[in-house]
């Protein structure tokens, strides 16, 4: 808890509350609201609210005697707005509530009293409402949003938000063209939820704006609403951008949504080039649209990887083949682990495993490909068969003059054989250059096992665990020993 109130206990947003308790003596010191903190940044009120009110409580307070036991005068006397700011943000609610009665005296506390129209005093609480419904209007209510709506995570936090939807609610685009460009992203998911709700902007903005935001929640909600307004009445001269747009974006969600608008639009041979696409949710609505178009995707997916010299081809023809296709079609797969582009490689290893299809002896040489992504997919396909690999070949790829995805790899199929093959390649990356690699390789030891297969008092165990003795408290570096042998 920062305060009494219980308000920032709850909320888990309240930021910073050191540089609460700096802003906060900077206005006991008369410094001005615009210089004590950044009034831009939702957060930093937040802060000076938790602040003000921790560093009341404690006796080591340095705010003057004035703000921290009497800080608003008895009568109507002028209140400056610092002290003002601090006798909003105070652990007594009466002092608190004072303090609401007379924030209309200062526009620049509004954003305290956004944060007060949460409190957890209903007094409080129920003036800062009323004064916050009479003070805000469409142009504060926009310069408030983030604030807004991270109070409005807080347990009594709605009222302020449902204020802000009726402001906002008929507001004209240019208003909310602020919002929607914000670099909050609950606030730009706040302001296009309003936009499409009330058809504010039409299917081609939707579209890049779709394609443009990061935001997962936008992308969705914009690609989704551009999709849908090309049903109103002379949208169809904006199909072609709408579809243009959401077909080149960056991100698989929105792809997703525009392939899968094509079977709406009646153009799902435009479908076809993104049965390869490279997310395997585009994959599966492009799959999906030319099925309904009475097409059969696995005869395309075959012919373009049964051309396994064509450098043009994309790696997502590979995988695609196996998600649609039989173990049969692993026979269009092997002769793609030799292609010069390395994602068609990974693909096709990818796709070996998706049709569980595995040939120890052809894969092992893919284990020093000089690709990342060969050798992490080979990985993962030979996992399950670890213990039929030749741990000493393992071994050697550990090197350090090997590549790191090499040593990787073959470090974690060492781990998964088990034994003590798993503690000899553990022990020895405990002093591997790659702090990564020490830390799985340390993890493995601590967690490690004997196997019913080592005799009781190996030796070779016992040194390998002395070795590594560090990582052990005495009574666990104890308990391995017994487990080994080596203690009776």
């Amino acid at each position: 808890m920062c305060g009494d109130c219980g308000d920032c206990g709850d909320c888990g947003d309240c930021g910073d509350c050191g540089d609460g308790e700096a802003s906060a003596a900077r206005l006991a010191a008369g410094v001005p609201l615009t210089a004590a903190l950044d009034v831009a940044d939702p957060h930093a009120w937040l802060a000076l609210d938790a602040g003000a009110r921790l560093t009341g409580r404690r006796r080591t307070s340095r705010l003057p005697e004035r703000t921290t036991t009497t800080p608003l005068p008895a009568g109507s006397e002028p209140l400056d707005e610092s002290r003002l700011a601090l006798a909003l943000c105070h652990r007594d609610g009466r002092v608190r509530e004072r303090a609401v009665r007379r924030a209309a005296e200062h526009p620049g506390v509004l954003p305290l009293l956004v944060i007060r129209a949460a409190d957890w005093a209903q007094p409080v609480r129920e003036h800062a409402r009323a004064l916050l419904r009479r003070l805000l209007d469409v142009d504060t209510a926009v310069a408030l949003t983030p604030l807004i709506l991270l109070v409005g995570r807080r347990a009594r936090g709605d009222a302020a938000v449902g204020l802000l939807g009726e402001l906002l609610h008929g507001a004209p685009r240019e208003r909310l063209g602020p919002l929607l460009v914000h670099a909050d992203r609950a606030t730009r998911r706040f302001a296009y939820r309003l936009a499409t709700e009330q058809r504010l902007l039409p299917a081609d903005e939707l579209a890049r704006s779709a394609a443009r935001d990061e935001d997962a929640v936008v992308q969705t909600l914009c690609g989704e609403a551009a999709v849908a307004a090309l049903d109103d009445p002379g949208a169809g001269a904006l199909g072609d951008e709408v579809l243009a747009a959401l077909l080149g974006a960056r991100s698989p969600r929105v792809r997703a949504i525009g392939v899968t608008a094509l079977r709406r639009a009646g153009r799902p041979e435009r479908a076809t080039p993104f049965l390869a696409d490279r997310s395997a949710l585009v994959r599966a609505c492009a799959r999906y649209v030319v099925r309904q178009h009475g097409v059969d995707p696995l005869p395309w997916y075959r012919r373009r990887c049964g051309e396994p010299g064509d450098p043009a081809l994309p790696p997502g023809a590979a995988i695609g083949l196996a998600e649609c296709g039989e173990r049969a079609d692993a026979a269009l797969l092997w002769p793609l682990l030799a292609h010069p582009v390395p994602g068609v490689r990974a693909r096709a290893v990818a796709g070996l495993r998706t049709l569980d299809v595995t040939d120890t002896p052809r894969l092992l040489p893919l284990l020093e490909d000089t690709a990342p992504g060969v050798v992490r997919e080979t990985t993962m396909l030979l996992l399950p068969s670890a213990r039929s690999l030749d741990p000493g070949r393992l071994a050697a790829r550990l090197a350090p003059d090997r590549p790191r995805h090499i040593r990787a790899a073959a470090f974690r199929l060492l781990d998964a054989y088990g034994g003590l093959e798993r503690l000899r390649a553990a022990v020895a990356l405990l002093e591997d250059p790659d702090p990564r690699l020490r830390f799985r390789a340390e993890q493995s030891i601590r967690h490690w096992r004997p196997s019913a297969d080592l005799p009781r008092g190996h030796p070779e165990a016992a040194e390998l665990l002395r070795i590594s003795r560090h990582l052990f408290s005495p009574r666990e570096y104890r308990g391995r020993q017994w487990e080994i042998g080596t203690v009776g």
